[in-house]
């Protein structure tokens, strides 16, 4: 049983990458065509990051359409096909379920249209600072559709349970819907800011959804786990584009929903005090951006010459490549150390 399974979750993960790696020239033209390129801030409100970065600008954005596209695809394709050949081997692809991954599979594609938007807002500089969102307007739109999850989590699927490592579950009752918004909006804002610097946030979020994959197949949620290893395969293939020098940038479409869905898988494992742990990098980046911004308001000065800490290592004389690679390097070890404080709490060792 768990060796089809096994074989269920390599076939669409790499039917994932395929898909999402022969669509990248048709993206990768549309996009350019339509001079869909990143807008880098003027110089007088950000000196630092604009100068490391302008010659930057004009790259096109909105590459996480290749994400979220190719996993709409393959749900959609393999559920139609379960839908009429049931039983058949491509029907068995299938892995959209109600109680595992409808949920994670409508918040992704919400949260990335909005994202979208948030994108095309930035090209065409409409907004503050220079185009876009702000970062509170954000933080509704993130709360937005936590609020949406957590009352289904909560009132569609009846849980309301919390769980603590070697600790044990809680029955928390109605509180679980504040803290299912909290740790969405969390997660979201997290990798929202480590998407910065090419094949940052693409390498990090592919170790984090692993982890959450290998949980989930462990807990017998193969389908949530399928769902893993499609947004794996599609985040690789983004990623043999988007290293250094970048192609395109991922955006917020894919930085927004990946950062959602991520949350959201956590909550659906129990594991939500593990993803700290397995996102190691994430909680880093956040942290930097809200330790700036406190010591400004409070001091009136900054901690780092630029936030979030990739841009102040920048600053600093770091390498962009030597970043990411190092980035990529501790967040695959906090990703495994998760998993195995995950087995040890469940005392399979």
């Amino acid at each position: 049983m768990e060796t089809s399974i096994v074989f269920k979750i390599g076939v669409l993960s790499i039917l994932s990458f395929l898909i999402a790696f022969f669509c990248t020239p048709l993206l990768s033209h549309f996009l350019y065509k339509f001079k869909l390129g990143k807008q880098i801030r003027d110089a007088k409100e950000t000196p630092i990051f604009s100068n490391l970065h302008k010659e930057k600008e004009g790259t096109p954005t909105m590459g996480g359409i290749l994400i979220w596209g190719a996993t709409l695809i393959i749900a959609l394709t393999f559920y139609i096909l379960h839908f009429f050949f049931p039983g058949s081997f491509l029907g068995d692809l299938n892995f959209l379920t109600r109680g595992q991954t409808l949920l994670p599979l409508g918040a992704l594609i919400i949260a990335a249209i909005l994202g979208l938007v948030d994108d095309y807002l930035g090209v065409k500089k409409i907004g503050p600072k220079g185009g876009g969102l702000g970062m509170l307007y954000r933080l509704g739109l993130y709360a937005v559709i936590a609020l949406g999850g957590a009352l289904w989590f909560y009132f569609k699927l009846g849980w309301d349970v919390f769980h603590v490592p070697f600790v044990g579950n809680f029955e928390i009752g109605f509180w679980y819907l504040p803290l299912f918004i909290f740790i969405i909006v969390a997660t979201a804002f997290s990798v929202n800011e480590t998407d910065g610097l090419d094949g940052l946030a693409g390498g990090t979020l592919a170790t984090a959804f692993a982890a959450e994959g290998a949980i989930a197949f462990a807990q017998g949620k193969f389908e949530l786990a399928a769902f893993c290893g499609v947004i794996m395969g599609a985040l690789i293939a983004f990623l043999w584009f988007n290293i250094n020098p970048a192609r395109f940038f991922m955006g917020d479409t894919g930085a927004m929903s990946l950062g959602i869905v991520l949350g959201i898988i956590a909550m659906l494992t129990n594991t939500a005090l593990l993803l700290p742990i397995i996102g190691f990098i994430f909680v880093i980046e956040s942290l930097s951006v809200i330790i700036q911004i406190l010591s400004k308001k409070i001091r009136g000065k900054k901690v780092f010459l630029s936030a979030p800490i990739h841009h102040h290592l920048q600053a600093i004389g770091w390498s962009e490549t030597k970043i990411v690679m190092r980035f990529w390097l501790i967040s695959s070890i906090t990703a495994v150390i998760g998993v195995v404080i995950f087995l040890l709490d469940k005392g399979w060792y």
